[in-house]
């Protein structure tokens, strides 16, 4: 297994993260090549006290963006896409994680 910093990349803190976090379901951006035990292990060894009860994962799709320049060089503008990210939505039996504490 990985280090478990390696796997657990950052908390997602959005608007609908911070309702889902009252139910004891926490959402983290994960690595891609991550799987759901990974996740579970990496969750329990960062969060001491916590027990993993379910994660569930789902991979995002890179978004399309326009590139290019403006006046002269609008003929060069080219299409390009986001990068692709996994996105892991983990269920808590007990325990809390403290970066979603207080808000």
């Amino acid at each position: 297994m990985k280090d478990a910093r390696d796997i657990l990349i950052r908390p997602l803190l959005t608007e609908k993260s911070v309702t889902l976090a009252a139910h004891s379901k926490y959402v983290f951006e994960v690595a891609a090549t991550a799987n759901k035990i990974d996740i579970r292990k990496a969750v329990e060894t960062l969060f001491p006290g916590t027990r993993v009860a379910r994660v569930n994962t789902m991979l995002v799709r890179g978004k399309r963006r326009r590139l290019g320049g403006y006046g002269r060089r609008r003929a060069a503008r080219t299409e390009g896409r986001t990068a692709l990210w996994k996105k892991a939505i983990v269920t808590l039996r007990e325990g809390t994680i403290p970066a979603f504490e207080g808000l």
